[in-house]
């Protein structure tokens, strides 16, 4: 997507949920892939109420250089699992030649943590100072510059779903497609898991519609396990998947499988 790949389902698949928003006059270079179909928020889903699922992250990048020597802006979506740590894509930090960087790509990277209507003052709002990449699959984490403690962490799984299983993922992809642009709002939806190998799970959307699916800027939500009486299960990552909204399948990077990497990088 950094530099207007050949076709808009290939560039779909091969850049994941990442989509530059570009500056100036070049701010429809390169983003073919968003004509592909309407771009909602985790397209027909819902809006998530102020105070639930705290724990979901919104990541922008301001300032991050181009070929051409300009500056562009993006987005990325992300869960807190850690009060100084978040899990996001690992395409979410990449050079200009579209390679998975152990860095932060942009002059700025933010991370709001906690606030569903980012209009508002709920939360807190933090800098990334560190990447991590998974040598596994499309997972990254990155530390940030101050302690998230006021909102609890969503813990992860260590061991794999099993097909059946319902998901639910929170994201701020785009919610406009006619002028794509990141949500203002967090929005969440239910997936089935159809599909379990061995660093990714596939899902499809199950509610509130079966084309329910990610979309944009939602690269690196988290799907988790709702469980009564406890606290939600992060158990994969948004990744890539089909133009939304879409009924297929979704792929998704599985979190058990680096689950001692987590540890080892946050520290337990």
């Amino acid at each position: 997507m950094i530099n207007g790949l050949p076709s808009k389902s290939s560039s779909r698949r091969r850049a994941g949920r990442l989509v530059a928003a570009f500056l100036g006059a070049a701010v429809f270079v390169g983003l073919g892939v968003l004509q592909a179909g309407p771009a909602h928020a985790i397209v027909n889903g819902e809006p998530v109420p102020e105070g639930s699922y705290r724990f979901s992250v919104k990541l922008t990048m301001t300032g991050i250089p181009t070929a051409d020597g300009g500056r562009r802006n993006s987005a990325c979506s992300g869960a807190l699992i850690h009060p100084s740590w978040v899990i996001t894509a690992g395409h979410c930090f990449r050079d200009l030649n579209g390679v998975r960087v152990e860095r932060t790509v942009a002059d700025l990277t933010t991370a709001t943590v906690g606030r569903a209507d980012l209009s508002g003052t709920n939360g807190q709002v933090a800098t990334v100072v560190a990447v991590r990449q998974s040598s596994v699959n499309d997972i990254a984490l990155v530390q940030l510059d101050t302690r998230i403690t006021a909102i609890p962490p969503i813990r992860f799984a260590g061991t794999p779903p099993q097909a059946g299983h319902l998901l639910r993922l929170t994201g701020y992809g785009a919610d406009n497609p006619v002028n794509p642009q990141p949500s203002m709002v967090l929005r969440t939806g239910q997936f089935k898991v159809v599909s379990v190998a061995g660093s990714t799970v596939g899902v499809t959307g199950y509610a509130p519609a079966r084309d329910t699916s990610a979309c944009p800027w939602d690269s690196g939500a988290p799907y988790f396990a709702e469980r009564k009486g406890k606290r939600p299960l992060l158990v994969s990552i948004e990744s890539t998947g089909p133009g939304c909204p879409h009924a297929d399948v979704e792929t998704t990077a599985r979190v058990d499988v680096v689950a001692p990497w987590i540890t080892s990088v946050i520290g337990g």
